[in-house]
């Protein structure tokens, strides 16, 4: 690859694809696959009690604080925004992050900057990258694959193993429950922390592992418990955070690296809370005790079948661990493969009664799906099983089987997949409902530990439970006494018990707010059933810009936010 003529005088694009995200169109975008990671794979069947939010693309994100470059970071454009903003720049690079089932709107894109901004070179990258014989796809000067820092680093010139800055990202917006919107006060929501990329565990289906090498392959972006210490204290300063989502595939299995951080958090005297992704496995490394003065507030966990060959689970009592973590008010979002390979009509209901049973604070499904540039696509392309015709938008795991699978059928595996959301949500209830139930027993266990850090942070964690949350649980249990009375005897139960707990406030709260939030659920519940669908407003940032924005002539219903702007929840 030569670098680029102008180096780091290249005025540079980076964007996310354009939306409309959650409808079915012609570049590929699908109503059942919206743009919101919680209402898409996990609270979907959840009805008004869904958690609905937005999270910022972090990988251009990443590379536009790590280049010199004068760069403009375009997330979630409509068509016209993107055009907008190649009309109004002359742009020397084009880069277009996305994954593999808008590759449409990649070709729609490239199109759009030969026809627009010529001169452009285009770049695209993300994991549709990992597409076998993209290039021909698609109109673009590169494709990266793997590390878009280095890549983009080496092209512009610059020294790619430079130490890496990471960008002040808040982790998600635009939240929605109940049909109100969440409070977006500055430090309610955690930050991005981006600790590595790829994942060493290399389970065969994982794009993630595929993209950055496969099995046993990442790449740390900090090392040291004391690099991420830094890192943190800098979002807790900047952000005024205080909980942070450490997006790493496996956080707890670099042990090493926790506990030096956890050294730091004392030395620090920091009640941080962390949001991590964890196996089985890696957490078992841990005590109990750790795991709290380390801040683990919430832990995403693969909880695929105990009969599923893979070792991240190998020897685990996962409804064992996961009842022991809620006991000590670590929140849970259980992950269950749907239709792997020994799963048949006669038992994939017992397994889904038993991912069911660990009774987790969200729980994710996803179909058993080989995506291409995994080894499991491999696989299944060399067996001969991969189905004829599937779109590529189609294989993105909550819809149906693009493989022919042993025992179950394509139009089998979407009822089960549905089926599996509704039974835990019939079962469990609203997360909502779980979380203020965890985050209970974390305050009832710890109000009184001997560790200042410890109790202050949960005390932060309970805060909601006086107020907000206590009213929710009121909305939440009227409005399912008709629909599911088990379940609303539960969600009752709890509200009482936050009531004695917290006295006089949280009753009067209740009362004042429960009304509200009821008739709220009911219109949103309404507006659901009438198709409303959510869409995350334009965001623009520029970094190290020489030239002045232009000056802005949205059209009609356009809406861009800055940076600024989305960070504080206008």
């Amino acid at each position: 690859m030569q670098p680029h003529p102008k180096g780091t005088r290249a005025r540079i694009l980076l964007t996310s694809v354009f939306g409309p995200y959650a409808q079915d169109d012609e570049f590929g975008s699908r109503k059942i696959n919206p743009m919101e990671l919680y209402h898409n794979q996990v609270t979907r069947e959840q009805g008004p009690f869904s958690l609905r939010m937005f999270h910022r693309s972090w990988g251009i994100l990443m590379i536009q604080q790590n280049i010199s470059a004068p760069t403009t970071v375009l997330d979630f454009p409509t068509h016209a925004a993107l055009e907008q903003e190649l009309g109004d720049n002359d742009y020397d690079i084009v880069g277009i992050s996305s994954i593999i089932v808008n590759i449409g709107k990649v070709r729609e894109m490239c199109r759009m900057v030969r026809r627009l901004s010529p001169k452009s070179t285009i770049v695209v990258g993300g994991h549709v990258a990992a597409i076998p014989g993209i290039e021909k796809l698609i109109d673009a000067d590169h494709v990266v694959r793997g590390d878009g820092i280095s890549w983009m680093r080496r092209y512009l010139g610059e020294d790619e193993n430079a130490p890496i800055q990471h960008p002040e990202i808040v982790s998600g917006f635009g939240g929605r429950a109940l049909g109100c919107k969440l409070p977006g006060a500055k430090g309610n929501t955690a930050a991005t922390i981006i600790p590595s990329v790829g994942c060493p565990m290399g389970c065969n289906f994982c794009t993630t592992s595929a993209f950055f090498g496969g099995k046993g392959k990442f790449l740390n972006f900090y090392d040291t418990g004391a690099e991420l210490f830094s890192v943190m204290s800098h979002m807790e300063a900047k952000l005024g955070v205080r909980s942070f989502f450490m997006m790493d595939e496996n956080f707890l299995l670099h042990k090493r690296r926790a506990m030096e951080l956890l050294d730091r958090m004392k030395a620090a005297a920091k009640p941080w809370a962390l949001y991590v992704f964890s196996s089985a496995n890696a957490i078992s490394q841990y005590s109990i005790r750790e795991l709290v003065e380390l801040g683990i507030s919430w832990v995403w966990m693969g909880l695929e079948s105990p009969r599923s060959a893979y070792t991240k689970l190998k020897g685990a009592d996962t409804l064992k661990l996961t009842a022991e973590l809620r006991r000590h008010g670590i929140k849970l979002l259980g992950s269950t493969i749907v239709g792997l390979e020994h799963h048949t009509p006669e038992n994939i209901h017992d397994e889904i009664e038993h991912a069911v049973a660990h009774d987790t604070d969200f729980h994710q499904f996803m179909l058993y799906t080989p995506v291409p540039g995994t080894p499991l696509h491999a696989e299944m392309s060399e067996q001969g099983r991969m189905l004829e015709g599937v779109d590529l938008a189609d294989i993105h795991g909550q819809d149906r089987f693009n493989f022919r699978h042993a025992a179950i059928s394509r139009e089998d595996s979407k009822r089960l997949l549905d089926w599996a959301f509704r039974r835990d949500f019939e079962r469990n209830g609203p997360s909502i409902y779980r979380i203020c139930r965890t985050t209970l027993e974390g305050w009832r266990r710890y109000k009184n530990d001997p560790d200042p850090r410890v109790r202050a942070r949960f005390a932060w964690e309970a805060r909601s439970l006086r107020d907000g949350y206590a009213a929710a649980l009121w909305a939440m249990e009227k409005h399912l006494r008709y629909t599911n009375e088990a379940v609303s005897r539960k969600v009752r139960t709890l509200r009482q018990e936050i009531g004695q707990e917290f006295g006089l406030v949280s009753r009067l709260v209740t009362r004042a707010i429960g009304p509200f939030l009821l008739w709220s659920t009911r219109r949103e519940e309404r507006r659901l059933a009438g198709g409303q669908t959510y869409e995350p407003a334009t965001i623009i940032e520029r970094r190290n810009w020489i030239l002045p924005p232009p000056q802005p002539s949205h059209g009609p219903g356009l809406h861009v936010l800055t940076a600024q702007e989305q960070s504080s929840g206008t």
